[in-house]
């Protein structure tokens, strides 16, 4: 990662957000995002900071019924001086996959997937109370092998981290000043109380690594294919939904 500039990559980041609400929004539209106290949340809240500052910016925090790291989340929101929301998401996944449970067995998929989904519906249902686009928190290495839930939190108004991977993410949060623990917290998927590597089957700096061409992994062909074949199952989440093009010549 020798040549990647993190105060050049974090200026043109702080840029492209102020053009975008610039562009797509009023000068009181505020970017609300989902602040979960890692890496991604803390980095994205604090570029959009920098970018429309704090008053703009609202976080929310959604723990589902006890959150055992919610500190993390309290601590940025403190650090960054930004409102937040805190609006327990628990009963409400609880209510729906009970209802779910009435009709058919609920699978471990839709138990997995079903409350970054109602996380999602939240922040849009924030955003429309406050005037505000969502901000999708996802980076490249996770979006790269399909690490997100379509319609959940890989969903949103506008991305900037999206094409930044774990490590330059993290990087810019150094560069931001961003307290280290959040920044460098061992990412857990929050779902299954599992770490982000242990669910992948490798570590994000080998993933990087392959993303940025720095090695081809022809030493390890397993792990390349298994990176390969999660890329191209999960490429639907990031390309536009298709649809029948209909010619009515």
């Amino acid at each position: 990662m020798s040549n990647f500039d993190a105060k050049k990559v974090k200026d043109e980041v702080i840029k492209w957000i102020r053009e975008y609400f610039e562009a797509n929004a009023t000068p009181t539209t505020k970017a609300v995002l989902g602040i979960s106290g890692g890496k991604d949340s803390s980095v994205a809240a604090a570029l959009c900071v920098e970018a429309l500052g704090k008053d703009r910016v609202i976080g929310v925090l959604m723990p589902q019924g006890e959150q055992f790291d919610i500190d993390c989340s309290k601590k940025l929101v403190a650090h960054l001086g930004i409102k937040s929301y805190e609006i327990n998401v628990g009963s409400t996944v609880s209510a729906l996959l009970g209802e779910i449970g009435n009709a058919l067995e609920v699978s471990e998929q839709a138990r997995v997937n079903t409350p970054p989904r109602i996380r999602m519906s939240t922040l849009y249902a924030v955003a429309a109370c406050v005037g505000g686009r969502v901000v999708n928190t996802c980076n490249m290495s996770e979006d790269w092998v399909g690490y997100s839930t379509k319609f959940g939190d890989a969903a949103g108004d506008f991305s900037p981290l999206s094409e930044l991977c774990v490590r330059e993410v993290i990087a810019i949060g150094d560069e931001l000043g961003l307290p280290y623990e959040l920044t460098h917290k061992t990412p857990i998927d929050g779902l299954c109380g599992k770490t982000d590597e242990d669910n992948l089957g490798f570590t994000y700096a080998e993933l990087d690594s392959y993303i940025r061409k720095e090695t081809d992994l022809s030493d390890k062909p397993e792990l390349k294919a298994r990176i390969d074949g999660m890329h191209a199952r999960n490429l639907h989440k990031l390309l536009p939904m298709p649809k029948f093009e209909y010619d009515p010549e």
